[in-house]
């Protein structure tokens, strides 16, 4: 896998592979602005993810997702603050954890 050191190289990096949508998470689904569509966790798979930390305070993390959705969409989502948000659906939960 492909390593970055910076989020904004990874998502640079991450375009340049067909991942041009944004994706929102919400309470139980990820959204794309852009084509004003929502997908539920049955409808989409993390292909890979980056984590970057913060340099002076390791609580200072960002998540970046690299998504496919089961009809053909790609794009990435930027976690802040990581998949144990308050208020996420189980299922996306599992969804963003990666084992």
């Amino acid at each position: 896998m492909i390593t970055y050191d910076t989020l904004s190289e990874a998502i640079k990096g991450k375009q340049d592979k067909g991942y041009w949508f944004n994706f929102n998470l919400k309470k139980d689904h990820i959204s794309c602005p852009e084509l004003k569509k929502h997908f539920m966790a049955e409808e989409f798979h993390v292909d890979c993810f980056y984590r970057f930390e913060g340099d002076t305070n390791p609580d200072d993390t960002s998540i970046l997702y690299a998504i496919s959705t089961t009809c053909g969409v790609k794009g990435l989502l930027v976690d802040a603050y990581g998949v144990y948000s308050e208020g996420l659906s189980t299922g996306i939960m599992d969804k963003l954890k990666m084992k």
